[in-house]
């Protein structure tokens, strides 16, 4: 089987299971769905999901967040992973954003990744989630579910979010991307029982 022919059956698999794919992070806009995803890195969205109400109550645009203490909005997100530096980068993101973008977010990679704690691909989940643009953000989901499948052999996520962007229609990524994800978490976890992973069992048994 070839690798043009192991993404037709991922893409076709995906779809029959998730047709319509919510986005895993509650949010209202998207200055709340970036501060979302800069707080999801290495915490699962479960727990930001928990967590966010309480401060987007109090800080639900970047006009409130600046006007917050650093030690404010830390005992706001306490709960989870990395909470100092997470509650500085916010508190700049916010200042930044109403400086240079009159507390609108940008709609464009470059001016998503100029600001704190927004790397390549919450920049990516951004622009696909809030604004439409087709992106393909890799996380470790698709990294791994990527290598399994034999869709890529990148070393890393930029190497993997390069392949799947040659491999998938670009008019599928903004759906594809959180396909996998929930495949992942549903069907094969990166620990535990892959008894359930039909997909990677189509592909090479």
């Amino acid at each position: 089987m070839t690798k043009k022919q192991r993404a037709e059956i991922v893409m076709t698999e995906l779809e029959k299971l998730y047709p319509i794919v919510p986005i895993p992070l509650d949010h209202n806009d998207p200055f709340t769905l970036l501060v979302a995803v800069a707080l999801s890195a290495q915490t699962t969205d479960k727990k930001v999901n928990q967590i966010s109400p309480k401060l987007f109550e109090v800080a639900g645009d970047p006009f409130k967040m600046m006007e917050l203490e650093v030690d404010e909005i830390k005992y706001l997100i306490k709960e989870i992973g990395l909470a100092n530096t997470k509650a500085k980068n916010l508190k700049r993101m916010a200042e930044l954003l109403v400086e240079r973008h009159d507390g609108i977010v940008p709609q464009t990679f470059e001016e998503l990744e100029n600001l704190p704690g927004v790397g390549h691909k919450t920049a990516s989940v951004v622009m696909s989630q809030a604004f439409g643009v087709p992106a393909f953000p890799v996380d470790t989901h698709i990294h791994r579910l990527m290598i399994q499948w034999k869709l890529t052999s990148g070393k890393n996520v930029v190497e993997t979010e390069k392949d799947a962007k040659k491999l998938f229609p670009r008019e599928i990524w903004n759906k594809l991307h959180l396909q996998i994800i929930f495949y992942g978490r549903e069907y094969s976890p990166a620990r535990g029982n892959k008894e359930n992973d039909f997909i990677t069992k189509m592909l090479f048994e």
